[in-house]
């Protein structure tokens, strides 16, 4: 059976050197090296392979593009992926949910399942994408663009009970019917900047981080439909795994870490059924320097588990 081997000291070969558009870091990038332990040969899926940031090592160690899989939804990492990784790794542009489902369906199976949850730095940073309080742009949100569903739609067409209901489930705003009346009555709103502004106005007191950043994360959630994609991916993604294989997934806040956790419990454990052992009791979290140097990971945890083999 697989061993957990978490080494400080195992370096990947490019991690400092590598620059990725829009100043992007793989977060964790030496915990999921060691929790995963690549080998030479193994067959490899990342299901948001992004710019390759965790991907460039992981095939450094396995040495192996054929047996590798990289799945992205956004257009913009699929092009940067065409252009910068190996072209004999295969590549499919969709959601983690579909490309797994569309895997499974042809019988695929892999020694390494690898997720890294929610949004990129590529995706903040441009604000024409519609992520980001801090530049202006359209209300958008969308991961990938041939979906219809945007951010302008809910925020301009939901009713207060169904705004609120989403604000408060997936943002977890204490003042979600505040902000959702206040959202309703400055309609209709097309920017991220009037959104981020007609939600602070309506937010009084303290708060530690901009009041709107609950709402922004609840409308990236239910434009994405990223909690209820993740339920439905995390079983295929345990189906696509071999004996043996071992799958780690990073969450950035706490409802997907709930979700990963939960289902990690399921499956795993000490009962006679049991087809999964967890790697880590506790999710990996990033040290202070990488802190330091990428403020996106401080929100970061992986968690990752190891498929059975049984005997017979």
């Amino acid at each position: 059976m697989h061993q957990n081997k978490h080494k400080s000291g195992r370096r990947s070969s490019s991690a400092s050197e590598t620059s990725l558009p829009g100043n992007h870091t793989p977060v964790l990038l030496q915990e999921v090296l060691s929790l995963l332990d690549p080998h030479a040969g193994e067959a490899y899926l990342d299901l948001t392979a992004g710019y390759g940031g965790h991907a460039r090592e992981i095939l450094a160690l396995t040495n192996a593009p054929k047996k590798a899989t990289l799945v992205d939804r956004d257009e913009n990492a699929m092009r940067y992926l065409e252009k910068n990784i190996d072209a004999s790794v295969t590549r499919l542009h969709a959601d983690f949910e579909s490309a797994a489902a569309r895997l499974k369906e042809q019988g695929e199976t892999f020694d390494i399942v690898f997720a890294d949850i929610g949004v990129s730095s590529p995706h903040l940073n441009d604000a024409s994408r519609g992520f980001s309080i801090r530049g202006e742009g359209p209300l958008d949100m969308r991961m990938d663009k041939r979906q219809s569903l945007t951010a302008a739609d809910i925020v301009n067409t939901y009713d207060k009970d169904s705004l609120t209901r989403v604000l408060r489930q997936y943002g977890e705003e204490p003042k979600a019917a505040r902000v959702a009346g206040a959202i309703i009555d400055a309609r209709p709103l097309s920017t991220t900047t009037q959104l981020a502004d007609i939600v602070k106005r309506s937010w009084r007191g303290r708060s530690k981080v901009h009041p709107a950043t609950r709402t922004f994360q609840a409308l990236r959630i239910e434009v994405n439909d990223e909690l209820g994609m993740l339920e439905r991916a995390l079983p295929l993604w345990v189906d696509l795994l071999n004996p043996g294989g071992r799958l780690g997934v990073i969450s950035f806040h706490s409802l997907e870490d709930r979700i990963v956790k939960q289902f990690f419990a399921e499956r795993a454990g000490h009962r006679f059924d049991a087809t999964l052992r967890t790697l880590n009791k506790k999710p990996l979290i990033a040290s202070k320097s990488e802190i330091v140097s990428n403020p996106r990971s401080r929100s970061a945890k992986l968690r990752g588990v190891v498929k059975i083999k049984r005997k017979g």
